[in-house]
């Protein structure tokens, strides 16, 4: 079977394009016709010329009637042109904001379906990039782009027409100097060293937005430590960059783009010396005349629709990069569904001899995560995952929800291998409250409610109840509705940790998996959060990532991780007892209450 060649620059964008080509067709079809109209003019003022050459000796001769129905012509084109301009960008305004839509919407879906590994290798400024600018630069094509280009040739052809029914020879002086300007700018924008320069500005523009938001987040250290802009080097040095780039790039096209301008300004200057050449072989010509001025008027009327080509050209490489950078993200595999899906029926979590390692594509490196995993968490108890910073602890419950595929081993939900389970399914299987809070800039209520698309406000306030975080919401100024980061309204660590907790405690799935659920509480309130997860675990498979030992004493099962690999397992009573990390890490932990600060 033939492999069908992958479109590419301009033919991939009209790709794109065509997602709505009704629409399209007629704003092509109402520019056509709106640059037909904007000649009428220019041809009732020839005529007009025309009869007043005519008559130059006697102007008491000229037919009145004749130049006002004329005037009457130029002045119907110039609205008719107009109108059928405005509708031809309303068409095509409404086509552009429907693809980019479709766009958007598929970009965000698939970009949900990728590994995490893909997000990791990415930077967040250069998919923000992708999404917003270049998106936006492809409506820019759609909207006014393709209409525009769709008028430069009627309106060319049809000036072309005129022209040669006129005077050929005035004709390929005109045709001779808008094709060496063409010529000129489109070696100068569309050639080898312009998609270089079309890369690196988009390269120079992700790393600086990248860096931006690095920039932004940092915030607190750096005001902390007294830094500004240019002392953090990482976000100025992409600034420098960005500044070199734009100037060599100005340096690099300036002299092309004066060339152009100059010579494609100057079409009456070659116009001039054909018309006299021309007078003098026919001196007594009224009509030739006519033609020469009508050639003069209308001759650097051709500089407009050349321009526009030639923005044109420039417009298009950026746009055929951006949508270049849009492919990238869409050709990016997701994770794979199952062939033949099955969904399980118990909900023990398995691991058989798991190992994983993280990749990084860009720097083209492996790090080993995890190393011969086995374990099983049963339905019904709580199994704890504690070890050092770096043992593998987190990589194990992500590993669940498939944010990764286990390269060698097996992961298995109920005796499934967690590849069988279509990924819709996994997802509302596995709740996961992760160590690092996100709260969308979205009411509280939202924020909670994103835990069940088919919550009541009953079920809401239920699961903010258990999660202990009812009374603090209830305290704020809009209750549920308040907004987070508006009128200045922050949550602290703890209670936005038990704002997710609300979320798990709402979805109900029969797997939780707390990665340091209750990391940022206090005594008080760590304790209620324990009271309500105890409620909350009755008959699930529990997973704790637990860093603060006295939250997993209670633990049926305590797997100890070293280097990627499980070193220890056990109960708490057993473990703290038996020589070991984890007795190293208990002993530890007790004797920090004693730790003092001796000012001494």
């Amino acid at each position: 079977m033939k492999k069908t060649k992958k479109k590419e620059g301009l033919s991939r964008l009209f790709e794109v394009a065509g997602q709505k080509k009704g629409l399209l067709i007629l704003a092509g079809l109402l520019s056509a016709g709106s640059a037909v109209c904007m000649l009428v003019p220019y041809w009732a003022v020839y005529e007009i010329l025309k009869e007043l050459l005519m008559h130059s000796g006697n102007l008491y001769l000229t037919n009145g009637t004749s130049i006002i129905y004329w005037g009457w012509i130029a002045f119907g084109g110039l609205i008719g042109g107009l109108i059928l301009l405005y509708a031809s960008l309303m068409s095509s305004h409404v086509a552009a904001f429907r693809i980019l839509y479709g766009l958007r919407i598929r970009l965000s879906e698939h970009i949900g379906k990728l590994p995490l590994g893909y997000l990791n290798n990415t930077s967040t400024g250069a998919i923000k990039k992708t999404m917003e600018q270049n998106i936006e630069k492809i409506e820019g094509f759609i909207a006014h782009t393709i209409p525009d280009l769709i008028n430069v040739i009627a309106t060319v052809i049809v000036m072309l027409i005129i022209f040669f029914s006129l005077d050929v020879w005035l004709t390929i002086v005109c045709l001779a100097v808008v094709a060496l300007s063409i010529f000129l700018q489109f070696s100068n924008f569309m050639g080898k060293k312009a998609r270089e320069f079309t890369k690196d500005y988009y390269d120079a523009q992700e790393k600086m937005s990248a860096s931006a938001v690095q920039y932004v987040r940092g915030m607190p250290v750096i005001k902390i430590f007294g830094q500004s802009v240019r002392q953090f080097r990482q976000f100025n040095a992409e600034i420098q960059a960005y500044k070199t780039f734009a100037l060599k790039c100005c340096d690099t096209y300036q002299n092309g783009m004066i060339a152009f301008t100059v010579l494609l300004n100057s079409m009456v200057t070659f116009i001039l010396p054909m018309g006299v050449l021309l007078m003098q072989a026919t001196p007594q010509s009224l009509s030739l005349a006519a033609v020469w001025l009508f050639f003069i008027i209308m001759g650097p009327g051709m500089a407009s629709p050349v321009y526009k080509l030639t923005f044109l050209g420039g417009n298009t490489r950026e746009i055929d990069e951006g949508v270049a950078r849009i492919d990238r993200i869409l050709e990016k595999k997701p994770v794979p569904e199952p062939e033949y899906p099955a969904v399980p029926k118990a909900y023990d979590v398995e691991f058989r001899h798991v190992s994983f390692s993280y990749e990084n594509t860009e720097q083209r490196t492996r790090t080993e995560a995890l190393r011969d995993v086995c374990f099983k968490a049963r339905q019904g108890e709580i199994t704890a995952l504690v070890g050092p910073s770096g043992s593998g602890k987190s990589t194990v419950a992500n590993l669940i929800p498939r944010f990764w595929d286990v390269e060698r081993g097996e992961i298995l939900i109920g005796g499934i291998n967690i590849k069988q389970i279509p990924a819709e399914q996994l997802m509302n299987t596995v709740s996961f409250v992760f160590q690092d809070t996100f709260l969308f800039y979205d009411t509280l209520y939202e924020n909670i409610a994103v835990g069940s698309s088919e919550a009541t406000r009953e079920r809401v306030i239920a699961a903010a109840k258990a999660a202990q975080c009812h009374d603090f919401i209830e305290r704020l100024p809009k209750g549920y509705e308040t907004k987070i980061g508006d009128a200045g309204v922050f949550l602290s660590g703890g209670e936005a940790q038990r704002v997710c907790l609300a979320r798990a405690i709402l979805k109900n799935a029969p797997i939780l998996v707390l990665d340091e659920a209750t990391a940022f509480a206090d005594p008080e309130n760590e304790y209620k959060m324990q009271k309500a997860l105890q409620s909350l675990i009755k008959g699930k498979t529990v997973i704790v990532i637990a860093h603060r030992l006295s939250s997993v004493i209670s633990a049926q099962q305590i797997l100890v991780m070293k280097e990627g690999q499980i070193i220890q397992r056990g109960r708490h009573d057993e473990l703290s007892v038996t020589e070991g990390t984890y007795k190293n890490m208990w002993d530890a932990y007790t004797s920090a209450f004693h730790w003092t600060l001796n000012k001494n």
